[in-house]
């Protein structure tokens, strides 16, 4: 399947592709903020567990929203990498990737502040503390009443930006050596935020994706209810015509590290093998531009989950690139 990528032949072709994709993902998400908000982070519990410190740490996204994060330390430790956990669709929130009653293979904040990075842990919108009162969990249509102009995709891309402006100034955190890791949802939203902010230094995606045009209708992305991210997703799958693929995602974040994990039995995502293409074609541009290891693609068997080895090739990955 061809890549618009496929028209980049030599390096300096490659900044107006790359201009071009950055718009049409933009559209995408919708209309974003334009000015940084000031996000007064607050600490408002804190707890001492084997290996590490725990604390819950509120602050705002914008001007009437303060949210919810789960904050892991290593015990006595000051000024280190830091990894940005982001969870599935699970009304759970933060509280997978903290491992409060979730799968053990999903708390990448508690794992990877146990291995000696600090962690944080938001919960999404829809999702843990941050479910709509007029609504149920992985619902959006509070979200879309009060912004139109904003998918819940490009909302949650916002929140992400601004859980950066607050680690960045954490204390116990190198602000030069921030990582992300998502699984599904988490996994989609990792890779947007590596692709619009460069503070990501490097980047774990655990079944998030596969290319549009190998997925069958929209209901991953534009539902008649519940989680709709992008709603005009829907016109884009009837016409088989889309904004943008997944390999353009994967080339927006080069020369930054980025690791996918993906199963060859996805019982989710159709057209695993797709994933694979687009990796391959993003990785011409990292070739390109002299970072041929830094995007690779890791996959199982073990179906739509987080495996033990596909933890391992993460383990891995964040050990050398961060």
């Amino acid at each position: 399947m061809s890549s618009v990528l496929d028209a980049v032949k030599k390096r300096g072709d490659w900044p107006a592709t790359r201009q071009a994709i950055e718009a049409a993902v933009q559209v995408v998400h919708g209309k974003l903020p334009k000015e940084p908000i000031d996000p007064q982070a607050k600490i408002i519990e804190e707890q001492t567990l084997p290996g590490v410190v725990r604390r819950r740490v509120t602050y705002f996204v914008d001007e009437w929203s303060r949210i919810t994060a789960w904050m892991f330390i290593p015990e006595d430790e000051v000024d280190c990498p830091a990894i940005l956990c982001l969870h599935g669709r699970t009304p759970n929130g933060k509280d997978e990737c903290a491992g409060i009653d979730s799968d053990p293979l999903l708390a990448f904040a508690r794992h990877y502040a146990e291995l000696g990075y600090v962690t944080f842990a938001p919960d999404t919108i829809t999702c843990g503390e941050r479910v709509s009162s007029r609504g149920m969990a992985l619902d959006t249509r509070a979200h879309y009443k009060d912004n139109n102009k904003m998918t819940a995709l490009g909302k949650m891309l916002w929140d992400n930006i601004c859980c950066l402006d607050v680690m960045s100034e954490m204390r116990e955190i190198d602000p030069g050596r921030l990582g992300v890791i998502g699984h599904d949802l988490g996994a989609v939203n990792a890779l947007m935020l590596a692709a619009f902010d460069d503070r990501v230094r490097t980047t774990v995606a655990s079944c998030g994706f596969t290319r549009f045009a190998a997925e069958a209708n929209a209901n991953r992305w534009a539902p008649e209810e519940g989680l709709v991210l992008v709603p005009s997703m829907r016109q884009a799958f009837e016409s088989q015509s889309f904004p943008f693929e997944w390999d353009d995602v994967l080339a927006l974040i080069a020369p930054n590290p980025v690791l996918i994990a993906s199963a060859t039995n996805d019982e989710v995502l159709p057209g695993p093998e797709s994933v694979a293409d687009a990796v391959k074609a993003a990785q011409s541009v990292y070739k390109m531009i002299g970072a041929k290891e830094a995007l690779q693609h890791f996959t199982h068997n073990g179906g739509h989950a987080m495996t033990i080895e596909a933890l391992e090739a993460a383990d891995a990955w964040f050990d050398r690139w961060l």
